[in-house]
């Protein structure tokens, strides 16, 4: 039996003699296992990076929309706060309002909320202060309505105008003063209702007034803690269902029910499985470049084993056995993979860290991946040299030394 270290050395030396040949059959490897490393490193990143930002909206909220006019009111209001584990609960209404400052007019979305709204939804104020249940014809900003949407930027105390629309179709147009500019966030893909950011917040009791309207659009709620938000969820609907004729039995048919509700662990949930699904669906694709990666080991091992049969041939006469002769040609084979895995995890780490710092998310690589992909061009290697190996072992010594 070959000693180990003498058919690495051998190996080792083929690789050498031939660099070009290597280094184009190691390409396929470094390529596979730098995407597959690389997108389970942003697909961890991503996961991350959605949990902050639910995290910034507040762990621990609950989302109720209406799904038709005329079915939220103060009772409903109430059910809500009543339900055990809610600590928190305010109503809203929105609308995409014409909003005029100074010369410019301006499609934005404006929310009617409450004094509770800021803490519920985990509003902050940048620039002088949030709305109460006192305040009349005032209005706090969105950092990027502030700054970017008109001509000019507005600022604490100056007044815009809000055109809004009726039921009926016909429009009325209110002088609003700026009382506070919330904290600009970073660009998000999760939010727990409408961007804040180019959002426009009023009193929902002046909305209404305005619009001629009772009803609420929705309801947003906060719970004691993340950990029986679910929980907290569930009561708030069966209650909800109850206080508006939804029979017990149809609980669970959303389409019974004339409204919608979610919470932080729904929206993770949801999160989780679309980051998840396109991290499976690249690595997939991924791992179809080390497929095609293994192939090219197999087809240059075959070739070499054509352009060493004479080699072959004055091994085996030198007492080398089918045995070191397999051994051989596979350690060739798994030390291309590993040399390509080494690098390719190393490509995999530099290109999914430029990727999270152009996108500004979270820089997460899990140690495991390094793991992986020293396993992934392990396996490669094996599996695409099997076949040349055994070929090479299988060959006539006298046939071997006669080939030209």
């Amino acid at each position: 039996m070959i000693d180990i270290r003498q058919a690495s050395g051998i190996a080792v030396g083929s690789i050498r003699s031939a660099k070009l040949r290597s280094t184009l059959t190691t390409l396929g490897i470094i390529i596979g296992v730098a995407a597959v490393v690389a997108n389970v490193s942003l697909g961890t990143s991503f996961n991350q990076y959605f949990t902050d930002e639910l995290g910034s909206l507040g762990s621990n909220f609950i989302i109720i929309y209406s799904q038709d006019v005329n079915i939220f009111y103060d009772e409903q209001l109430e059910v809500i706060r009543n339900t055990p584990g809610v600590v928190g609960a305010s109503a809203f209404n929105q609308q995409t309002a014409a909003v005029t400052y100074l010369s410019a007019t301006r499609q934005i979305d404006v929310q009617g909320v409450g004094e509770d709204s800021q803490d519920i939804s985990n509003l902050v104020v940048d620039e002088g202060n949030f709305l109460t249940d006192k305040d009349r014809y005032v209005a706090v900003l969105g950092r990027e309505v502030a700054e970017e949407k008109f001509d000019k930027e507005v600022s604490i105390k100056n007044y815009i105008d809000i055109t809004f629309r009726r039921n009926d179709g016909s429009t009325v147009t209110r002088k609003f003063r700026v009382k506070g500019i919330l904290e600009g966030e970073d660009n998000t893909f999760v939010q727990g209702g409408p961007d804040r950011d180019v959002s426009i917040y009023i009193p929902i009791d002046t909305m209404n007034e305005i619009l001629g309207v009772e009803d609420y659009s929705g309801f947003s709620a906060k719970t004691e803690s993340a950990e029986d938000v679910r929980e907290v969820s569930e009561q708030v609907d069966k209650r909800l269902a109850r206080n508006l004729g939804v029979s017990a039995r149809e609980l669970d048919n959303e389409d019974a029910k004339p409204y919608r509700i979610f919470d932080q662990a729904d929206i993770l949930e949801q999160l989780d499985s679309l980051a998840n699904s396109l991290t499976i669906l690249i690595t997939v694709i991924a791992l179809v470049a080390l497929i095609v990666g293994s192939i090219g080991i197999m087809n240059i091992m075959l070739v070499t084993v054509t352009e060493r049969t004479k080699e072959i041939g004055l091994f085996k006469a030198l007492g080398f056995t089918r045995s070191d002769i397999l051994t051989l040609f596979m350690l060739e084979s798994v030390i291309v993979g590993i040399i390509g895995g080494i690098l390719g995890t190393l490509l995999g780490m530099i290109g999914s860290f430029a990727v999270e710092t152009y996108l500004d998310i979270p820089r997460v690589f899990p140690p495991y991946l390094i793991l992986l992909g020293f396993f992934i061009s392990f396996v490669v290697g094996l599996v695409a040299g099997v076949y040349p190996a055994s070929r090479a072992s299988r060959l006539n010594p006298v046939e071997a030394l006669r080939h030209e």
